[in-house]
């Protein structure tokens, strides 16, 4: 089998419209606007099931500022801020 890039457009969740699904390709916390330090929000994330190769779908959208987003990982649903979702890059 041959190494062919990975055509798919990667973008932050934090940018991702309600009802996208996707797979988590990496984590990326230092690019993410949260008060927690880099490695606290990754360690958060990591425990609330956001790994790599994970399945999201974006399941709702907060009223004001479409904040938070409820979040279908794997089979849990979990409700996260958009600019913590920033530091989760999918595809």
């Amino acid at each position: 089998m041959t190494d062919l890039p990975d055509l798919r457009q990667q973008l932050p969740l934090g940018l991702a419209p309600r009802g996208y699904s996707g797979t988590i390709h990496r984590l990326a916390a230092g690019q993410a606007q949260s008060t927690l330090p880099s490695d606290e929000l990754e360690s958060r994330l990591i425990e609330l099931g956001f790994v790599e190769g994970a399945r999201v779908e974006i399941l709702h959208e907060g009223i004001v500022a479409r904040d938070p987003i409820a979040v279908r990982v794997d089979n849990v649903t979990v409700a996260i801020r958009r600019r913590e979702a920033m530091a989760i890059i999918v595809a």
